[in-house]
């Protein structure tokens, strides 16, 4: 596995997984598909074991957090990277999150004073 996800893997570091799936699971791949949100099935699976992989061996002083966002939030969001504020939607959040982390610090630092 590579930890660029632009970098191109040979077919020589890679193994081939069988997976079975329920057929609405299936069904629901082949739509994001179908919009346009990945090129392939294989390549929605990937991108599904690469953010599981992540999530469940974050280096030991990182903290990972998963969260769900309304629609609208998530919209505001890409706004964001497609105006060029944010390179990525996981980078206006952390960028969000250190700002929040700033303002926050100072006051909890007096409240424990």
């Amino acid at each position: 596995m590579s930890d660029n996800k632009d970098e191109v893997v040979s077919m020589a570091d890679t193994e081939r997984i069988t997976v079975r799936l329920q057929n609405d699971r299936a069904k629901a791949l082949e739509k994001l598909v179908e919009i346009g949100r990945f090129p392939t099935v294989s390549d929605a699976i990937r991108t599904a074991v690469d953010e599981f992989v992540e999530a469940n061996f974050t280096p030991e002083y990182i903290e990972r957090i998963t969260i769900d966002l309304p629609k609208g939030n998530v919209v505001e969001l890409e706004c964001l990277v497609k105006d060029g504020d944010s390179v990525s939607i996981d980078d206006a959040i952390r960028n969000a999150v250190r700002e929040y982390t700033r303002k926050r610090i100072p006051k909890a630092m007096e409240d424990q004073l």
